[in-house]
């Protein structure tokens, strides 16, 4: 279902009022296609932890406990590489945003939705 013009532009006020308050976390949250999952990682990290499993059964069947929790560690190591992202992206777009940018209008943005939010509460029983 598509957002009428309305809904829209307040979607568009609230992501860049995301940006202006937090941009780290803006920037975490964004959807950006050049940071898609690594398919190499992915293999890397799929061949880890096939590895710690074979290390994990190789001391079950020894019954060597240091070795099935050495097995373990692996697995999660390999678990942990494949589905997490290279750090390799550089800066945060927008690292060097003035502070004009968190200005008046910031507040006035976020007093109004406080009011409508007082108003809410006041509403109900």
């Amino acid at each position: 279902m598509a957002l009428s013009e309305h809904e829209q532009r307040l979607l568009d006020q609230l992501e860049q009022q995301l940006h202006a308050d937090d941009p780290k976390f803006a920037h975490s949250m964004a959807s950006n296609t050049g940071r898609s999952m690594s398919t190499r990682r992915i293999v890397l990290g799929s061949l880890v932890t096939v590895a710690g499993l074979a290390v994990l059964l190789l001391g079950i069947w020894n019954q060597f406990i240091p070795v099935g929790v050495a097995g373990f560690l692996i697995m999660g190591a390999g678990v942990y590489y494949a589905t997490t992202r290279s750090k390799l992206d550089g800066a945060a777009p927008g690292a060097g945003r003035s502070a004009k940018a968190s200005s008046s209008p910031r507040g006035s943005f976020l007093s109004s939705l406080e009011e409508k939010w007082d108003e809410r509460k006041r509403d109900q029983p």
